[in-house]
């Protein structure tokens, strides 16, 4: 037998090795400065310790500190550096899960005193010297019995519970940093030095034990990470400006909308906050027209038998809303509007001539969400979906997909995105139909995907139980990713609901779905949409266009003029006539984010001219008012107008 193994690298090369290598050693090989930057490998596409032996041929890639997959191991490193400094000061402690999660990490803690703002620093502080120790990292594998014997012993009852879960035949390891050790499956960098200083202790938080409201509560305590201490500063200053942005806050100043306790999860929109809302879906609407779009509009209440067979009772229940049975039958609030756009479908008969048939739906639907995980407009239960339906032959998903595509892409381009990654997301474990129908499905959506040219990363698992699933991600001005549009390729929902076609040798066919949806849910994309422009919306997009204030009471009739013809011209304009300075009328108009202040008092009405400032600008310009009315006609234009 060959003591020999084959490694491919990412490049395609590759090299013959002793068999049990590590990857620190093939890292050393290559160059001491590699080995130096070195954190861990990928060996076949999963991530070890850099300490791993590879026993047989493989593709492996060595992770360094600067590359991306590098946050998560520096996080998972953070969270186990913050739970030996937890229990180094506060012995009595227990520890229980400590993942790492977007931008950052967190350890759950049980201890008879919550833990508080005020202990950060003091942890912080020791985080720091266990790091400037540079303990090493080690893997041990144990029994299971000799697992529970010693966490029993040092009183650790939760990591009990969790390895008397763990499957039997499951491995049980142990990662050791110094004297310290936590039940773990890795993996971890080879010391804590490597961690660096780019780390902060940012908040705290109640969270029960697994996450039941049964168990105990224990004390979360919340961590960001990052490479180095610029990406940390970085960081900082988004979340700073992230506040300031933050469309809470700003649909207050611009009286948008409000929330209350008698209605969780629901949006009271004002008016000024109804009209944004309105300029979405007229845009959208017309943007739909030109693409052929045909509208629809299904209940909100439909029977349970519905749901069951359409599979999303199966699927989905938990976070549906039903209603009492005061009759014999139980109604569901829809949850997604794909049910009801297959009836309107199956009304009459349809033939492989009438295909593609696209069916849109601003459709209102209602999903359960914990009451903690509710946040303004980003996370609500009832929300508007620009839902659209396309049914078609699988011969046309290709030629469908590219078009939704290329109308996802220009429409955020309407809206300033031109930043949009494009995530492929697969079978997820829990799902409807057959995995030959999965592969049938998944298989046209690549090569759709290809057809376009766009680039895409895989997702894997995260698609639609009832098919696989683009989802369209944008970055805003900040930075931040959200993500917004999908497109499903879906095999299962209409046969299921009995939708069929009579294709052109005269037999009945079952068409292809796919489901889209371009800002996904419009409350959610309204607040995106004020965050990215911190409240400074595009004029066209703005609620109130100009307000119009007087200087002194003696140019009120004049200001009404104005008003009056702006608004003949298309302008959404307000006039201001209270009895203030124009200074504080120009600060409110100002906070309240209108983006044109006119100015208007005697001078002006006798010139016919107004004094013109604009949002953001400390300089005031005296214009002609039928030269302005020209002006803000076409600035106020639509992109698509």
């Amino acid at each position: 037998m060959s003591d020999k193994i084959t490694i491919t690298f990412p490049d395609g090369n590759f090299r013959s090795v002793k068999k049990g290598i590590n990857g620190f050693e093939i890292a050393e090989e290559i160059s001491k400065s590699l080995a130096k930057e070195s954190i861990a490998i990928k060996i076949n596409s999963s991530i070890f310790d850099l300490k791993t032996r590879i026993e047989k041929d493989a593709k492996i890639q060595i992770i360094k500190k600067s590359d991306e997959e590098a946050l998560d191991i520096i996080r998972h490193d953070c969270a186990h550096v913050m739970a030996e400094a937890v229990q180094s000061l506060f012995p009595e402690t227990q520890v229980t899960i400590g993942p790492s999660i977007e931008n950052g990490f967190y350890y759950d803690f049980a201890r008879k005193e919550p833990f508080t703002l005020s202990d950060l620093p003091k942890i912080e502080k020791k985080m720091h010297e266990i790091i400037n120790i540079g303990e090493k990292f080690t893997r041990e594998v144990w029994s299971r019995e000799e697992a529970i014997k010693f966490f029993k012993a040092k009183g650790e009852d939760y990591k009990v519970e969790l390895i008397e879960d763990l499957d039997p035949n499951e491995e049980i390891t142990i990662y050791k940093q110094g004297e310290w050790l936590d039940l773990c499956r890795g993996p971890h960098m080879i010391s804590t030095k490597q961690i660096g200083k780019g780390f902060k202790l940012m908040k705290v938080a109640g969270a029960y034990w697994r996450g039941d409201s049964n168990n105990a509560m224990l004390t979360r305590i919340y961590g960001t990470a990052w490479r180095n201490e610029k990406e940390l500063e970085n960081h900082l200053q988004q979340i700073e400006e992230a506040e300031k942005r933050d469309h809470r806050k700003l649909g207050k100043e611009m009286d948008l909308f409000h929330f209350q306790e008698e209605a969780p999860g629901g949006v009271f929109w004002h008016p000024k906050g109804w009209q944004l809302f309105q300029s979405l879906i007229n845009y959208m609407r017309l943007r739909q027209d030109r693409a052929d779009y045909v509208e629809t509009s299904t209940p909100e209440l439909l029977d349970k038998s519905l749901w069951e067979t359409s599979g999303h009772w199966e699927k989905f229940s938990e976070n549906m809303f039903t209603t009492d049975p005061k009759e014999e039958k139980v109604f569901a609030i829809k949850p997604m509007n794909c049910p009801g756009a297959v009836e309107v479908y199956k009304q009459g008969l349809k033939s492989y001539r009438d295909l593609p048939l696209r069916m849109a739906e601003f459709g209102k639907v209602h999903r359960y969400e914990p009451s903690g995980a509710l946040h303004g407009l980003m996370r609500v239960r009832a929300f508007t979906q620009d839902d659209a339906h396309i049914f078609c032959t699988e011969d046309q998903i290709t030629e469908e997909s590219k078009i939704v595509c290329d109308l996802i892409l220009s429409i955020y381009k309407d809206f300033g995105f031109n930043d949009v990654r494009i995530k492929f997301s697969d079978r997820p474990e829990k799902r409807v139909g057959d995995d030959s129908v999965w592969d049938k499905a998944e298989e046209a959506l690549k090569q759709a995907m290809e057809a376009t040219g766009l680039e895409y990363t895989f997702n894997p698992g995260e698609g639609a139980f009832y098919g696989p699933k683009l989802e369209f991600v944008l970055r805003d001005a900040i930075g931040r990713d959200w993500q917004c549009g999908t497109l499903q390729v879906d095999l299962n929902l209409p046969g299921r609901l009995g939708a069929t076609y009579v294709a052109e040798d005269g037999q009945k066919k079952i068409p292809v779905m796919l489901h889209r949806a371009l800002f996904g849910s419009l409350e959610r994309f309204t607040g995106i949409l004020i965050e990215h422009y911190a409240g400074h919306l595009p004029l066209w997009l703005s609620p109130s266009q100009v307000v119009v204030a007087t200087i002194t009471s003696e140019s009120n009739k004049y200001a009404f003029d104005v008003k009056d013809q702006l608004s003949k011209n298309g302008l959404r304009t307000e006039a201001d006539i209270r009895n203030e300075k124009i200074g504080y009328k120009i600060r409110e108009h100002s906070n309240a984010k209108i983006p044109i202040i006119l100015a208007v008092g005697k001078k002006e009405a006798e010139e016919k001219t107004v004094s013109l400032r604009r949002l953001g600008s400390q300089e005031t310009l005296v214009v002609k008012l039928d030269e302005l009315i020209s002006d803000l006609k076409k600035e106020s234009l639509s992109p698509i107008n």
